[in-house]
């Protein structure tokens, strides 16, 4: 028996796809989501997919642009961390796990205006294995550097996040991060 596809599994691919371009005509997207169904399932898997893209623009997570000829699909900022949080929940990111003597710090400095963005980037920094030091200050040995690196240039936090990557922490410090990471 053939499982029906869920709406949410043809959102999160529509949102990978669309985190790796800047704008996707809506006639490829949907020809890139539904390579892999049979025609069997076609009209069930065009309703799935016309339902997750009104989905995702009501959720204001992707926004549709009209040139004469065609609709083309990009990712809001919303859209954007939603994006990176699958990139952190995917069964397939390969992060190396074993230590390499480093430590990532993340400092954030995102006014009250802009709490649900600093709310956003904490759920995204637990998710990543950071551990909140104080206030505003995350560190991990995990090297996701590179995607914080990315979502603060995507998302234009030039001077709201600073990205420290160290070997060299004081003793009484890195006693307390052994313990916290390897328990």
């Amino acid at each position: 028996m053939l499982k029906k596809p869920q709406k949410n599994q043809y959102s999160d691919k529509i949102l990978r796809v669309l985190a790796s371009k800047t704008a996707v005509s809506v006639p490829i997207l949907a020809n890139e989501i539904s390579l892999h169904l049979t025609s069997e399932k076609s009209l069930a898997s065009k309703y799935a997919f016309t339902r997750a893209v009104k989905g995702l623009q009501k959720a204001g997570l992707i926004e549709s642009i009209s040139s004469g000829q065609n609709d083309y699909a990009r990712l809001t900022k919303e859209g954007k961390k939603k994006a990176h949080s699958l990139e952190l929940d995917s069964e397939t990111t390969l992060v190396n796990t074993s230590w390499d003597g480093l430590w990532r710090i993340v400092l954030l400095d995102l006014p009250e205006a802009r709490k649900n963005e600093r709310e956003a980037l904490r759920y995204l920094l637990k998710k990543a294995d950071f551990v909140c030091l104080k206030n505003s200050a995350w560190i991990s040995p995990l090297p996701y550097e590179h995607l914080f690196t990315n979502i603060k240039k995507d998302l234009g936090l030039s001077t709201e996040m600073m990205i420290i990557v160290t070997d060299s922490v004081d003793e009484e410090t890195k006693k307390f991060l052994f313990e916290t990471f390897w328990k």
